[in-house]
This record gives structure tokens, sequence and C-alpha cells, in this order.
């Protein structure tokens, strides 16, 4: 799931903004919460965090903080001006459209991993572009990130890589999005389980050769959890990226809705801040789910 390591980073997709625009309470409902979460988490810890997206050859991917009007405090005060008021049922997918078969869970994949344009004007492509066709991405017991074929469970699975170029001064930012479509909803579940324990048995993962994550740390929020309204679990991880004596904010968030995970990462660099991190990835994250939820054809 973590759309850095060994091969992470980026079909024409259609219209990101109308996606946007059809689904706009829907966007803030989701980026708002995501951006909290990885607000409260980085506080858990000593300094920046964040376990984002790079492209590299074998790994998963991140959100980030508040949105155009969201800010951190702007969050804060909108969670407490909702905590009155009745949750929204959670999303209910048409079993029809919930796909079977490896041929429509790719077509699903293609259709919601935001390329380059979805994650806004500044973002590029990396190379590569795109995951290694019929592979995911596996931690392995030497805390590496691989791509090995998919395992039982998991009916496709896709990644995109884009990135900020490096420019004015500023570093180069890297992201990717990846979604992966299981064959049930106890197979996804148990991705998310597996992805909230991993920072636990590999406080520090090795992306590449000289390239780490270390210093992890994760939270699960299920929902019906905190502000989780929007998805039927997530997991968001923070931590650095090593890159020789380079140390970035990294950010990686799973979130989970039905038999689909859907992933973003993001990879700090020079010149921007945390909050603008995770707003990228927050505002990624919920691009991609009011993707999901239009493929899926269901009512949330």
């Amino acid at each position: 799931m973590r759309a850095w390591a060994r091969d992470r980073w980026g079909a024409e997709m259609g219209d990101d903004n109308a996606v946007l625009r059809r689904g706009t309470w829907r966007w803030w409902r989701i980026a708002v919460p995501v951006a909290a979460s990885a607000l409260v988490l980085g506080g858990c810890g000593s300094g920046d965090h964040g376990k984002a997206a790079a492209p590299s050859s074998s790994a998963p991917s991140g959100s980030a903080a508040a949105t155009a009007t969201g800010s951190p405090s702007g969050a804060g005060s909108t969670g407490s001006a909702r905590s009155d008021a009745p949750s929204p049922a959670p999303f209910r997918a048409d079993p029809a459209r919930v796909p079977r078969t490896s041929s429509r869970a790719e077509a699903l994949a293609a259709a919601v991993a935001l390329q380059p344009q979805g994650w806004g004007a500044d973002f590029r492509t990396q190379r590569p572009a795109v995951s290694t066709p019929g592979t995911l991405a596996v931690l392995d017991t030497q805390c590496r990130w691989e791509r090995h074929e998919l395992p039982g469970g998991v009916l496709a699975s896709l990644s995109r890589y884009s990135e900020i170029p490096a420019a004015g001064g500023k570093g180069e930012v890297k992201v990717s999005a990846a979604v992966t479509v299981h064959s049930t909803v106890r197979d996804a579940d148990e991705r998310l389980a597996t992805t909230l324990e991993e920072p636990l048995r590999c406080r520090r993962q090795e992306v590449r050769t000289d390239e780490w994550i270390s210093e992890l740390i994760s939270t699960a929020s299920p929902y019906g959890t905190g502000d989780n309204t929007y998805a039927d679990d997530q997991v968001v991880e923070i931590g650095k990226y090593l890159t020789g004596k380079s140390e970035q904010t990294y950010g990686w968030y799973v979130t989970r809705l039905g038999t689909v995970t859907l992933s973003v990462s993001v990879k700090g660099a020079k010149g921007y801040t945390d909050n603008e991190l995770i707003t990228y990835a927050s505002n990624a994250n919920a691009a991609m789910l009011t993707r999901l939820e239009s493929e899926l054809g269901g009512d949330s």
C-alpha cells in the first residue's frame, strides 16, 4: 500500500474538478477529519512526522492537512460545530457494481487512482509513472519494501506516482495514489490491520538502497470513531523519510470502503510546511473517495 517503496509513483480520468464539484459536501466531510487526524498524530511524537508518498520500486502512500478554507484551527472548530449533528449513514455500494473479477477490479482502480492533475496544477508525472502491473507493495520480514505478485484475496492493485519538481529554491515533493481491490471485505479489513501493525514490527523501513522511512507511528479510525463518517476504516501513519543526510516529513493515509482500500502518501521537501503536505494528502484522499463512491454507485 505504500506508494513509495520500490515501484509506486501515478489513463485518462476525466475532469477531476468536476468530480469534486459534484461531491463538494462529501469532500469537506472527508478532508477536514483526515487533516485533523494527521495533525493529532503528529503531536504524539517528537518533531515532524509523516508517511508520505514516493515512487521507487515497491511501497505504498499518504494524506495531508486542511483544505481551501480548512486550516488546523478550522478543522477543530468544524468538528466541534458538528458534534451535535447526526452522523451520516455509512456508504453502501450497489452489489452489482462491486468488482468480482480481475478485469473489473483493474478498471475500477484505473478510474479512481489519481493522475498528476488530480493532485493539483503544480504536479507532474514521476518516472516511473505507475506500478508494475499485477504486483502489490509488501513489507518483507527484513523491513524492506518490495513489489510481489498479487496475493490471494487481491483482485487488482494500481499505484500512480506524481511530483512537484524542484524550483524557486524549493525541493521536490513526491506523492503517490494507490487503489487495491480485494475479493472480500474481510480481505480488505485484514490489509488495514496489517498496515496498522507494521510500524510496531518495523520502525525503520527500507524503501530502496540508502532510502528509509523511520520514526513511524500510526493510528486507526474505524467508522464512527472521532470524525470518521466517510469510510469503513482508516489508518494514518507518519514518520520521516531519510535520503543520505536529508530528513523530510513523510505521511501515508490508507482508507477502506467495502472491498477497496485507497492510499495516498506524501514525501516532503525543502520549502514546504507540514500543513501544506497534509493538505495535498487530504484533498487527494477526498477526491479518490468521491470517485470510488461514484464508481460503486451506492448511497452515502
